[in-house]
């Protein structure tokens, strides 16, 4: 049932210990036999080899946990910059984000991140403040930074008990007891006198935050009538329900103290499937959370493809039961899909079940559908989609082998088929392939698997900018071609005009009179044009923006044909560009930067260090500074890397080309030489 299940997705900055709370979970509940990923053991979720060798979690993995008789659905997402993608997935088929915090550093970038992240969700939201055995940071000071950082709505409901080497267990604010584990087992007992002032007044502003959740006892409560312990819990779940109220947990994940009250309190307080709404669709209607309903809906949320166990598809379950054997529909390809198998998942290990009701997390093998798909019993529901984050970080990839091309390729185009946050392209223009993706620790990751599962290697290479060539002035040139031999011969004879076509590409006109060039031979002078352009005489980069006029020639009635036209349209071109002050031009790219106003100074001053114009500065609505410039594509092709550096890891940026502008002179000169280099090199 719906309200059988609770689905908890644990996020925060990387290190935080986000991974070993989730291990503790599962410790705790008895789903494992030790604490993993501590001491020397190995970690039950971060279970691939790329993760335990970069320490740090790439991909979702769920711990699912019984507590109390309720399934607990744990997703524990990655939040390294480059794989927040999963994060943005994750949150979107849970109820409620848990961030982890360390006590130390507080509120940090991708924290705050994910935050507005969950916001913008209507996520429920709850922090455990994790590592007090390890600090000596006072518990008053990490509630006011994130305070600061997240708003007043958030209030303790449990204190350390000590902190550092005196960190003993955790004080219950809401119940009004201590506790710390005994021979693995949560233990209660009275609150220590030095302790009982900070605990009665942490519930006293509890019962002031909660309060409103419901107005008739708000009212008692306001009148200075004391809640009763029901009342004080039923606020407790209605607040963190309506998301006006954020619970604040302490503990250690090392030590699973404070560990069994956070499943106590998932349990009775945080919010079901069927107490989190309806969900949306993108037409605008919403389906209702219902396990009775004999038309099942189901949401792909992740695809992973697995080298033993093939492609995974990750899903809820929204509406009705599902079974193995069930056929559903794809509401984007409209293609029938059967659910041959439904798993429950614990990081790499699999459990075969019978059947998954609304509300649920399971996993579900060979499905075609991808990441974002919804598949019903008539394929017309659609759930709306969630936004991931910008994949602006651009690389090209060169096989090491050659003849390889197609099968990396091929490997590419399926591993970003299973992650939206990745693409990868074929530029026709530049004959480079490109990938799409959040950050390059990603590429390096996609590439290691690309050795790891096909034995093909591959390396990334700077990308090509399309740059273009246009001219300046106007100028006339004349094209003779004559070729004779000993039959036939060739005959073509043009005089053009060329001149500036600023914004209006490339136009033909044909100005002959007098029969000086047989009509039928001026599409050939046009075409040889076109091809000419393809390769300007500076660097060999494509011409925009030229207006050509043929207004003078001669032909021979035998010799004359249309490829004898066209050579002569490509002499009388070269010749006329030459003496038309051609320039280089550079795609320039519009952006939006959205950082902390902090680094709004160290932003701008990179922006006008890489020939860029700051066009505009604004505040949004979340106090954060948005900056408008336009910057050539080639001084910010690895922005995504470097706004990381200069904002600590709070920006966020978005980026278009828009249009082509002349390069400086010390530029053209460089790129000119570079393309008369590999030209006489043969290239």
């Amino acid at each position: 049932m719906a309200e059988q299940v609770k689905n908890v997705v644990l996020v925060g900055q990387g290190g935080v210990g986000k991974t070993l709370l989730a291990e503790a979970m599962l410790h705790l509940s008895g789903k494992t036999s030790r604490l993993g990923g501590h001491a020397g053991t190995k970690p039950t979720l971060d279970y691939d080899e790329q993760e335990e060798r970069r320490s740090f979690s790439i991909s979702t993995a769920i711990a699912p946990i019984t507590w109390k008789n309720i399934r607990i659905n744990v997703l524990d997402a990655p939040c390294y910059p480059d794989f927040i993608g999963d994060a943005h997935a994750a949150m979107s088929v849970c109820e409620t984000a848990l961030f982890v915090v360390d006590a130390t550093e507080g509120a940090q970038s991708i924290t705050t991140r994910l935050w507005y992240a969950a916001e913008d969700l209507s996520l429920s939201r709850a922090i455990f403040v994790n590592r007090f055995d390890k600090t000596e940071t006072d518990y008053q000071d990490v509630l006011l930074n994130l305070q600061e950082h997240f708003g007043n709505r958030l209030g303790a409901v449990t204190l350390p008990w000590g902190i550092g080497e005196q960190f003993e267990g955790i004080i219950d604010v809401v119940h009004m007891v201590a506790r710390k584990l005994v021979d693995g087992k949560a233990q209660e007992m009275p609150i220590p006198d030095e302790y009982a002032g900070m605990a009665q007044a942490a519930r006293d502003s509890l019962c002031d935050l909660v309060a409103e959740a419901d107005d008739e006892l708000m009212l008692k409560y306001l009148e200075g009538e004391t809640l009763t312990q029901e009342e004080l819990e039923s606020l407790l779940h209605k607040a963190i329900v309506k998301r006006i109220f954020v619970p604040v947990f302490a503990g250690s994940c090392v030590r699973e103290e404070g560990v069994t009250s956070l499943l106590d309190d998932i349990v009775e307080y945080f919010p079901a499937p069927s107490d989190y709404g309806d969900v949306p669709l993108i037409n605008g209607e919403k389906i209702n959370i219902d396990p009775g309903d004999d038309r099942p809906v189901v949401f792909i949320f992740k695809s992973l493809n697995d080298p033993q166990m093939g492609r995974l598809s990750f899903i809820k379950v929204l509406a009705g039961t599902i079974e193995p054997g069930y056929e559903l529909v794809c509401a984007r390809t409209r293609k029938n899909e059967r659910l041959t198998h439904l798993y429950v998942m614990c990081g790499r290990e699999t459990q075969d079940i019978s059947s998954a009701a609304a509300g649920d997390i399971v996993v579900v093998p060979k499905l075609d559908g991808m990441t974002g798909d919804t598949l019903s019993v008539t394929g017309k529901v659609e759930v709306a989609a969630f936004r991931f984050p910008n994949s602006l970080y651009r690389i090209a990839v060169e096989p090491d082998k050659r003849g390889t091309e197609d099968k990396v390729f091929g490997f590419l185009e399926k591993s970003c088929l299973a992650d939206p946050t990745m693409m990868v392209e074929h530029d026709e223009e530049t004959g480079q392939t490109i990938i799409f993706a959040i950050g390059e620790a990603q590429v390096s990751v996609l590439l290691e698997r690309l050795e790891q599962r096909t034995g093909l290697t591959a390396h990334t290479v700077a990308l090509r900018i399309p740059y273009r060539e246009t001219i300046r002035r106007i100028s006339s040139a004349q094209g003779r071609h004559k070729k004779q031999t000993g039959g036939a011969g060739q005959y073509g004879d043009c005089w053009l005009r060329v001149e500036p076509n600023p914004d209006a590409g490339y136009e033909f006109i044909d100005e002959v009179v007098g029969g000086h060039i047989p009509r039928g031979f001026i599409p050939a002078i046009d075409k040889g044009v076109q091809e000419t352009m393809r390769e300007g005489v500076l660097a060999g980069y494509p011409m925009i923006d030229v207006k050509v006029a043929v207004y003078e020639g001669s032909y021979h009635p035998v010799d004359s044909n249309e490829m004898a036209f066209k050579s002569a349209a490509r002499i009388a071109f070269t010749k006329a560009i030459e003496q038309a002050e051609p320039v280089l031009l550079e795609p320039m790219a519009h952006v939006e930067v959205t950082i902390p106003e902090a680094f709004a100074g160290s932003i701008m001053g990179d922006i006008s260090a890489s020939r860029g114009r700051v066009e505009g500065m604004d505040m949004n609505d979340r106090g954060q500074t948005q900056i408008n410039a336009t910057v050539p594509l080639a001084e910010i092709a690895d922005y995504a890397t470097r706004l990381r550096s200069l904002s600590r890891g709070t920006g966020e940026f978005s980026m278009s080309v828009s249009g082509y502008e002349q390069v400086p002179h010390d530029v053209q000169e460089r790129l000119a030489k570079e393309y008369a280099d590999r030209r006489a090199a043969g290239k």
